[in-house]
């Protein structure tokens, strides 16, 4: 039996999910820890940002390496191999003497890190026929329940011990339960047989060569993570300027990407009714209306809702790069096709995590940022809209000539 719609498949998802929220703290662990160490080096907020941005660089990187080693050995090497950098990389930063031996210690985090996210969606993706986009959003929540998670616990350690006894018990923590979980893991997935199915083949590339398709793809991933950084790498930052605490942000990251779970699963059961690009262009749409909402208010309250809402809007837009990949590539290609489109997204993270920190030192407030945000979400829902009427017409244009 190939296992695929088997209650095998639903049963490796739940352990893929457990997976990706312990191997996905890396993601996460510097939005609590940029104020104390911002303090500790005595550095401006834009070189403070610096180390998130090295490990959204080390993530996009490794997310392409990690899904050719998927595609070639299955889950269990890169998620191995994910664990191991993890690891390293928090003992690393723990001992770091100053800001650039922290942000290289956050490249290899990063790197090991992607081990554990694209590589995962892949595989679900070869387990799921009738209910594929919701296992590819399910897959993909691990990295969102490690926002919700992490944050609180974080901030805990860090508020008792330092940020780096923190990065030390991290690192430790990784290297027990995660080297476990990858190994349930172990049974292949069956690519072949999901291959008969024609997923990929029978959409074609809306009439593109594949590698524009992958291009285009690429920029609109780049725009909606720039805007989608804004909240997710300042919100702790912009709490503590507002007065209102480095904790209450944390809170607020936490609610943001526990929602978020929410609008992974929920775009999943979208894009099984109408399609990866739709289901897209409905969350990047949403996702610039709450940038707008941020430039309206600024209350401790107003906050909590408005990031609540944030974390709804834009929790399902990830995963749906890898919905699209499945539909419009082959599924041999699947884990390297899924680490360039995830590779691209995390360069927009990483650049807007930069870029609102940048913003922030000249501008002197976070206002500009949230409306830079806004402005490269156009850009986003431009391109995806466009893909959405294209493959509209294609599909039209091959219905008719068939």
């Amino acid at each position: 039996m190939s296992g695929v719609d088997s209650t095998y498949a639903w049963i490796r998802l739940s352990v893929a999910v457990v997976l990706g929220t312990v191997g996905s703290v890396g993601m996460w662990s510097y939005v609590v820890a940029l104020p104390p160490v911002q303090a500790d080096f005595g550095i401006l907020r834009n070189l403070a940002s610096l180390p998130y941005t090295m490990a959204m660089i080390g993530f996009a990187f490794g997310g392409v390496a990690m899904g050719r080693l998927a595609d070639r050995y299955g889950i269990v090497v890169p998620a191995i191999a994910g664990t191991l950098l993890t690891a390293l990389g928090f003992l690393g930063a723990a001992y770091a003497p100053n800001i650039w031996v922290l942000s290289a210690a956050h490249v290899v985090i990063g790197f090991g890190c992607s081990g554990t996210f694209g590589p995962i969606v892949s595989d679900m993706s070869h387990w799921f026929r009738k209910r594929r986009g919701i296992a590819i959003g399910i897959a993909s929540c691990g990295n969102y329940a490690a926002g919700a998670i992490w944050p609180p616990i974080i901030q805990y350690f860090i508020e008792g011990h330092g940020w780096r006894a923190t990065h030390i018990g991290i690192g430790i923590f990784c290297l027990v339960t995660m080297v476990p979980l990858a190994l349930m893991l172990r049974r292949p997935s069956p690519v072949e047989h999901v291959d008969l199915s024609g997923a990929g083949e029978a959409h074609g590339t809306l009439g593109l060569k594949p590698n524009t398709l992958q291009a285009l793809l690429a920029v609109a991933g780049i725009a909606c993570c720039v805007a989608m950084a804004m909240p997710q790498v300042h919100i702790v930052a912009y709490c503590a300027d507002l007065g209102y605490g480095p904790a209450r942000g944390a809170e607020m990251l936490s609610l943001m990407l526990g929602l978020g779970l929410i609008a992974r699963v929920a775009s999943g059961s979208i894009a099984d009714k109408i399609g990866g690009l739709g289901a897209l262009l409905i969350g990047s749409a949403l996702q610039a209306f709450a940038l707008l909402l941020y430039l309206g208010f600024n209350g401790l309250t107003s906050l909590y809702v408005v990031s609540a809402l944030f974390g709804l809007f834009q929790g399902g837009i990830i995963p749906m790069y890898a919905v699209i990949v499945r539909e419009y590539f082959p599924p041999k290609e699947a884990g390297t096709r899924v680490g360039i489109a995830l590779m691209f997204a995390l360069f927009g993270m990483a650049l807007g995590g930069w870029m609102s920190g940048a913003i922030f030192d000249f501008a002197g407030s976070y206002r500009a940022a949230f409306a830079n945000g806004f402005l490269w979400n156009l850009l986003n829902i431009a391109i995806i809209g466009w893909l959405l009427i294209r493959s509209r017409t294609w599909m039209s244009g091959r219905l008719a000539t068939a």
